[in-house]
């Protein structure tokens, strides 16, 4: 299996919104594994995948996304990007004025419309120095970021963030669950490899995160099983993948979280 290569953040001051251009694009393959080191800046980003999937960390919360959905990433929030699998990265910065309110104070996942999309891929995404734009190429820019400013006022959120806690015990876990959702099923295996209790990891989950171990769990599951749906893996494949006995059980985990089945939720979602 290919090894995990780390990159820094391919100099973004070079992608820099400015006054005249408030909304810059970049575009970028990574690697199977391949992840973008934690950084920051002053302006806001939406980052997405044409194909393959991508995990985008913050400091509190984790998203696991698929092609067709999107990260919000704030403003100032140190932020790093995995490749889950060989993916072409888009990646969008959006000057702080242009997306006001507090809807765009924090971070969440977009769903990406076909439209957004198409539009995405005809911004130009040409680093600084820029060479100068004719005066017809600007407008045509202008008037795609317009509609891409359109369709992301639009887009519906999705409840696939992942949220991660502060104390060090607890965050190597869940890390650990993140690279390998099914290695086991329940609290007292991923215990005995963390070196804790049950007992303490219970009420770590619940003082740090407001949830059970179980809840979380199945909540990271359904992030990793879009991913793998978004692939046409079949059910079976999915619940097997993910640790499941059978594919009624993961069926039955899923109906229970979210109030409906797989089958159901994965096209809605």
């Amino acid at each position: 299996m290919t090894g995990r290569r780390s990159f820094p953040a391919f100099a973004p001051e070079r992608f820099a919104p400015t006054p005249e251009r408030p909304l810059r694009a970049k575009s970028r393959v990574l690697e199977h594994l391949a992840d973008i080191q934690p950084h920051r800046h002053d302006w806001a980003q939406l980052v997405f995948s044409m194909t393959g999937a991508v995990r985008v960390s913050t400091e509190a919360s984790t998203y696991i996304v698929p092609p067709a959905r999107a990260v919000w990433i704030p403003p100032d929030i140190v932020h790093a990007v995995t490749a889950i699998e060989q993916c072409d990265l888009r990646t969008l910065y959006l000057g702080p004025e242009l997306l006001a309110g507090p809807a765009w104070q924090v971070g969440r996942v977009l769903e990406v419309s076909p439209l957004l999309r198409e539009l995405v891929l005809a911004l130009p995404v040409i680093p600084d120095p820029a060479p100068p734009e004719s005066r017809e190429d600007a407008e045509r820019r202008r008037g795609i970021e317009e509609l891409v400013l359109m369709e992301l006022r639009r887009a519906r959120p999705m409840a696939l963030g992942v949220a991660l806690p502060q104390d060090a015990r607890l965050r190597k876990l869940c890390e650990a669950m993140l690279r390998e959702p099914g290695r086991h099923a329940g609290l007292e295996d991923w215990a005995a490899e963390a070196g804790a209790s049950p007992r303490t990891l219970s009420r770590l989950f619940r003082e740090q995160l407001g949830t059970s171990f179980a809840q979380w769990r199945s909540q990271l599951l359904l992030a990793h099983a879009l991913t793998l749906a978004a692939r046409g893996r079949p059910m079976s494949h999915i619940a097997a993948e993910l640790g499941y006995s059978s594919a009624s059980a993961f069926t039955a985990m899923v109906t229970r979280t979210v109030g409906m089945p797989p089958s159901r939720f994965f096209e809605r979602a």
